[in-house]
Parts: structure tokens; sequence; C-alpha cells
């Protein structure tokens, strides 16, 4: 699988699966099939409630620990350095490991506080990233980044931290592509993480990217995670199902620059059921 190297000199699998929305009865099982598949890259979270799941699937999946990079998130509700630091060494308890590859902020803002613009969470941020490059320095973590991070809320930790960001995950997709952002994030040396690549499913109903998807004679899903790999993006599909997840690794095509820039300037924002969910503009 082709790898990125961040900037501070660690390789990430360009290809992980996404964990959200995968529950506890089912997350140890669909962790270990997809490693036995080839997957190397793992991405959880606190807030996803699975941490102890997906260090099972881990174990179980008999992989040495160093040929697995684990992804987790600092829930989005720690804004002091106290209890960033605590939820850190729970992340580590749950999961089962010694370190963990890479380690985020989840939010800027605490979720139901989700974009508001008369409030300012800089010195929160700066806390709990304060507490994640301690980590780091301990041996806990070996590479820290952020999520859902706009420009603002990047260049307040690029000003005021130690350590630069290594990653920013965030909502990137046919249909829903940050340009501006991600050109900042390239432009500071920060690799750009696809959560959702596939819109939570909601690409599959649309009509350009289905006719795209035809030309090359591959799924929507493969098409999507294509788009992302190509922007020179880590992609991060979510699913249980072991058939999809072969799928999304058999990605064995290029798309041709003309119809990437096509791809570019589709622009939806309906995320049907899943809309509520403040990262697709809910709340």
């Amino acid at each position: 699988m082709t790898h990125f190297t961040m900037n501070d000199g660690v390789t990430i699998p360009a290809l992980g699966l996404g964990t959200w929305m995968i529950s506890q009865e089912k997350a140890a099982g669909a962790v270990k099939r997809a490693i036995e598949l080839g997957y190397h890259h793992i991405d959880t979270a606190q807030a996803y409630g699975n941490e102890a799941e997906v260090g099972q699937g881990i174990r179980e999946s008999g992989l040495a620990r160093e040929e697995i990079f684990i992804t987790t998130k600092v829930a989005a509700e720690h804004k002091t350095y106290e209890s960033a630091a605590v939820s850190i060494d729970e992340s580590l308890a749950k999961l089962g490991l010694d370190y963990i590859d890479l380690m985020i902020i989840h939010s800027p803002q605490p979720w139901d506080e989700w974009r508001e613009t008369d409030k300012n969470f800089d010195e929160g941020n700066l806390e709990a990233w304060c507490a994640l490059e301690d980590a780091q320095t301990a041996g806990k973590v070996k590479s820290i980044g952020v999520s859902n991070f706009q420009e603002a809320d990047l260049q307040n930790i690029l000003d005021k931290g130690t350590v630069k960001p290594a990653v920013n995950q965030i909502l990137t997709h046919v249909g829903n592509t940050p340009h501006d952002l991600i050109a900042f994030c390239k432009a500071n040396d920060i690799l750009v993480e696809a959560y959702s690549p596939i819109a939570h499913g909601e690409a599959m109903k649309n009509e350009a990217i289905v006719a795209m998807a035809d030309k090359y004679d591959v799924s929507v899903a493969q098409l999507c995670i294509k788009y992302a790999l190509q922007l020179d993006l880590v992609a991060l599909p979510k699913t249980e199902n072991p058939v999809h997840m072969a799928s999304n690794m058999d990605l064995d095509f290029t798309i041709s620059s003309e119809d990437l820039e096509v791809l570019k300037t589709i622009d939806f924002k309906d995320y049907g059921e899943f809309t509520y969910f403040p990262v697709f503009s809910g709340k």
C-alpha cells in the first residue's frame, strides 16, 4: 500500500479503515477482518466508544504491533490540559497499547458548540495541544495532529504551539472538497486526511458521480476513494462489511486529469438522514 511521510518523518498508510458508528459488538470483528485483508491503518476515537474493541481486534489479528498504524482522537469536549492528558492515558488503557501512532484533537469546538462564531476556543485548543505534545515527548504517542480545524484554528497552533500538527483530518469527498483549506494545509506541510470520502454513502445517490464511476467500470466507493488519494490525501472509508473492505482496496485504475477536474467541481451538501451530525452541518 502507498504511504505518506508526515512532517515529523513518520510514515502513514494512505488508506485506512474508519470505525465511526461501528458498534462495540461489531468493532473487534471488523478490525480483525480488515487487518487480515491487508489494512494496516485503523482510525478510531474516544467519541466512537469502541476503542477497547478496536484494540481487541488488533490483538486478535495476530499481526505484529509495529505493522499496524493506529489513530485515535481526544474528544472534542476536552479543552483543558488536565482533561486531555487524562483522556490520552484512558485511550491507551482502553486500546491495550503501549503507544498510539497518531492522536489528534477531534474538533476545535465541543460538538454542542460546533462552529459557533461567538465563542473562541483558542486557549482550550492550545491546552489540549500541549497535553498531546507532552504525551509525544513521553513516548505515549508517536505523532500528533488535529481534525476539523479551519485555517484560523490551525494558525493558532502553528503560532503558539511547539510542535506542528502532522495531520488535519477533515470532511472531504467528491461533492465537498475544501480546496482552500487543503491548500493551506499543504503550504504548511500538514498532511490532510479525508474522512467520510464516500459522503457516508450519499455519494452513491449523485448522478454525476455514478456516471463517472460507470465510465471507469468501478464502484462509486472506489472512485471516491481514488479521488482522495489522487489529491494526495489519506482516505479513511468506513465499513464493517468485508466485501466492501476488499473492494475499497481494489484501486488499480487512474482518474484522468480532465476527469479529476470535473470531479473537483461537483458540489452537493445533502447528507440525507445523516445531516443532523455536526460534521455534516447539522446540530
